[in-house]
C-alpha cells in the first residue's frame, strides 16, 4: 500500500488563492503612487502648455510667408555662404532669390562711366552665386546696380522689389574691447534702413 508524501495542510496551503486581504497597505500605495505619475506625466506629453505650439506656429508661419530673398554678393566666399543660407531659408516655400552685386562708384567719377574691370568682377561673383541656386533648384534672378554707396543701394532694390528677407554673409571682426561682433559700413546700413528682416550669416574667421 503507498503512501503518499504530501501533508493535507501542505496541499491546503499551496492550493491556497490570494485575497484582497493579503495585499500589503505599503505595496498598494507604491502601486498608487507609480500609476498616478505615469499617468501625470503622459497627460502632460498629450496635453503640452498652450503656449509652446502656439510659439512653434508662429514662427514657421513666419518664415513660410518669405517669398522673395535679396542676397547681397561680393564674391567672397562668406557672401556665398549667405547665399546657401537664403537657399535653405527659402527651400520650403520655394522663394525667389534675387543677388545683387552693387559697383561703388567714386563721387569723383559719373555713375555712367566705364568700369570693365568692375563690371568683371560683378559678372563672376554672380555666376557663382547663381551656381549654388542651381543646386537648390530655386528661382533666381540677378541684379547688377551702380552706386555711391552700396548699403543705401540696396535697401533701395529691397523696397522697390518688395522683398521679405535680406540675407547677409558677413565675415565680421569681434571688437577687443566689447567682445561684440564688427560689421562694415555696408552691414549697418542695411541694418539700420532695411525695410525687411535682415539674417546675418557670418563664417567664424579660421574658415574663410
Amino acid at each position: 500500500m503507498a503512501v503518499s508524501s504530501c501533508h493535507p495542510c501542505a496541499a491546503a496551503i499551496g492550493s491556497r488563492t490570494m485575497t484582497p486581504h493579503d495585499i500589503q497597505p505599503l505595496g498598494a500605495a507604491i502601486a498608487i503612487v507609480f500609476v498616478g505619475t505615469l499617468t501625470a506625466v503622459l497627460w502632460w506629453m498629450l496635453h503640452p502648455p498652450s503656449w509652446v505650439p502656439a510659439a512653434a506656429a508662429k514662427a514657421r508661419q513666419s518664415l513660410s510667408s518669405v517669398k522673395r530673398i535679396l542676397v547681397p554678393t561680393i564674391g567672397s566666399p562668406y557672401a556665398e555662404r549667405g547665399v546657401e543660407l537664403a537657399c535653405r531659408l527659402g527651400e520650403t516655400q520655394r522663394a525667389e532669390v534675387i543677388l545683387a552685386y552693387v559697383m561703388e562708384v567714386p563721387r569723383t567719377l559719373p555713375l555712367g562711366v566705364p568700369l570693365p574691370d568692375a563690371e568683371q568682377k560683378a559678372a563672376e561673383a554672380l555666376k557663382r552665386a547663381a551656381s549654388i541656386t542651381v543646386l537648390h533648384e530655386m528661382p533666381t534672378r540677378s541684379i547688377v546696380q551702380r552706386a555711391r554707396v552700396a548699403g543705401d543701394e540696396i535697401t533701395k532694390i529691397a523696397k522697390s522689389l518688395d522683398v521679405d528677407m535680406i540675407v547677409l554673409g558677413i565675415q565680421g571682426g569681434t571688437d577687443v574691447r566689447s567682445g561684440g561682433l564688427v560689421f562694415g559700413k555696408t552691414s549697418e546700413t542695411i541694418m539700420k534702413s532695411s525695410p525687411c528682416e535682415v539674417v546675418i550669416s557670418r563664417l567664424p574667421e579660421a574658415s574663410v
